[in-house]
């Protein structure tokens, strides 16, 4: 080892005094997208239906305009391509399109209404691997629906594409003599208009104006998946990412690494699963299993038997050690003790002793709008503002659910496949919205005034967490600037403006190791990855 490559190891001690290192302050200002009412003000008797002609209300002005500009004055064998106002309007033999709601009609598919009758509804049914059946491709039925009814849609070209019950589309072809709508084009929402940087925060900060775009550069580290579990197994890799996240690993001394060290990382943004299975794995088993016996008497506080405080308690004692040098953004998942259907509510902060002093203060009454804490636990779905970007994400039941209904899923039939997840990020982007199969094969609370899954605007960055492994993309496009809604026109493609959206797929803690940190100027993405040397095999 030369004098220059010691890091600072095997030398006297020294009475300078070590620089201060500080770091980069974050820019955060999240937004209440998924937020729901509070106490009486929160109904369940709602029809959930009133979704989705929410959702066909919002985006059908938006995909008549991209189906009107491709094939309005389109002929085909002499005949003209006409509109139809609704599907019940199509005349058989007559070239024509018209926007509709999908509905996928397939043979596994959950059923909540055997669900009850079957009274099955004390737990969340087990997730199936895949919607299709194998064995029988053609018992899957795609349907368009409006307001007016349903039309079956058929034709070799839905083969090569991609479809999931919530999706929005505008279909072009003929009506055959089954009464079949024969599929020759289609077309989808596309990405919305995305805003423009530090839009939301009045122009760019002056703390970000001083430092310039290069000696100002930070970085939003995402993790997901940690997936604590209160025993021995979880200690080590957790110190490591904690030691990372404060400084105390990573500093090597040369140039190129101090630019990417723990002081540049603004902001940990948890993408939900914070908690392993056997918190509520056990109690889950025990209900089932004496689902059919005499319920017991009902006890104050919760039995320890079937209750495991242990990992809340040693994940409360992670973001404790950290919270003091980095602010977090929790989000929940669908192992973490939150509602079950979407989107999900904040992790309460009673669950935190020692964080909850991070959080905002309780908001005083007739304040519209409160400050969030260094400590925000949030929705998930979130959606918010993070360094002047805007990040829209989930913890991974909405790609998880979408890869069930279609031919992602592998050879051997498990949706848990990595292949296609940057397929099905980028699908969700142009359908805008994030949670298509919502409130169909994944729970969801009924809105009744508008739909938050439906993407208003197109985020700068798209992630969804507790994936297989790490994935990520880029999308560069250029939108038209379309206004969404009413009687519109396509604006003049001078006006065209570039649009960048960075995907990711974040990986599964527990299971990869892997932290993610995406650069605030450029977005470019690191991987941080941290293991433990798990020794050789003795010769024999």
């Amino acid at each position: 080892m030369t004098p220059s490559e010691d890091y600072g190891f095997l030398r006297p001690p020294s009475n300078e005094e070590p620089e201060p290192v500080y770091r980069t302050p974050s820019h955060y200002n999240p937004l209440e997208t998924f937020k729901l009412p509070l106490g009486g003000d929160r109904h369940y008797q709602q029809q959930y239906g009133d979704m989705y002609f929410l959702r066909l209300a919002r985006l059908k002005p938006v995909v008549e305009q991209v189906a009107g500009a491709a094939w309005d004055g389109l002929i085909i064998a002499g005949e003209h391509a006409r509109r139809v106002d609704r599907v019940l309007d199509v005349r058989q033999g007559e070239l024509c399109w018209m926007a509709g709601t999908v509905y996928m009609d397939m043979p596994l598919k959950p059923n909540i209404l055997e669900d009850l009758t079957k009274e099955n509804f004390t737990y969340a049914p087990a997730p199936r691997p895949t919607y299709n059946d194998p064995s029988n491709p053609s018992s899957t039925q795609i349907m368009l629906e409006d307001e007016s009814g349903r039309l079956r849609l058929t034709g070799s070209f839905l083969s090569s594409t991609d479809l999931v019950t919530g999706a929005i589309i505008a279909v072009l072809g003929t009506e055959n003599a089954n009464g079949d709508f024969e599929v020759i084009d289609l077309k989808v929402p596309d990405l919305p208009l995305q805003p423009p940087r530090w839009e939301r925060d009045g122009g760019i900060p002056a703390d970000v104006q001083e430092k310039g775009s290069t000696e100002g550069r930070g970085k939003i580290a995402f993790v997901s998946g940690l997936g604590i579990t209160g025993t021995s197994s979880d200690t080590l890799s957790l110190e490591l990412l904690a030691d990372y996240l404060l400084g105390y690993t990573g500093f090597s001394g040369s140039e190129e690494d101090s630019s990417a060290n723990a002081s540049k990382i603004t902001r940990l943004v948890i993408a939900g699963n914070s908690l392993g299975a056997s918190m509520t794995a056990d109690a889950a088993a025990a209900g089932s299993k004496n689902e059919k016996q005499k319920a017991a008497p009902k006890k104050y506080g919760y039995d320890a038997s079937a209750y495991n405080a242990l990992p809340i308690i040693q994940l409360d004692n992670f973001l404790a050690e950290i919270l003091p040098s980095i602010p977090v953004t929790l989000m929940p998942g669908e192992q973490d003790p939150a509602n079950f259907s979407l989107p999900q509510q904040g992790i309460h902060r009673a669950m935190f002793p020692q964080s909850r002093a991070y959080c905002a203060a309780p908001p005083a009454a007739g304040d519209e709008k409160q400050e969030p804490g260094w400590f925000d636990s949030v929705t998930n779905p979130w959606e918010g503002d993070v360094e002047g970007w805007r990040l829209w994400g989930c913890s991974g039941q909405n790609v998880d659910d979408v890869l069930r209904y279609l031919n992602f899923a592998g050879e051997d039939g498990n949706a848990d496949s990595d292949e296609g997840r940057m397929q099905v990020l980028e699908a969700m982007l142009r359908w805008r919205c994030g949670v298509p199969t919502a409130p169909d094969t994944l729970w969801s609370y009924p809105f009744q005034e508008t739909d938050p899954f439906v993407l208003e605007s197109c985020p700068h960055i798209f992630f969804a967490g507790n994936q297989p492994s790490f994935k990520t993309d880029m999308i560069e496009d250029v939108v038209p600037l379309r206004l969404d809604g009413g009687d519109t026109e396509m604006a003049d493609s001078g006006n065209d403006s570039p649009t960048r959206v960075r995907l990711l797929s974040i990986p599964r803690f527990q299971k990869t190791g892997e932290l993610i940190l995406v650069d605030t100027e450029t977005l470019g993405v690191e991987v941080v990855r941290f293991g433990t040397f798990a020794g050789q095999e003795e010769k024999k």
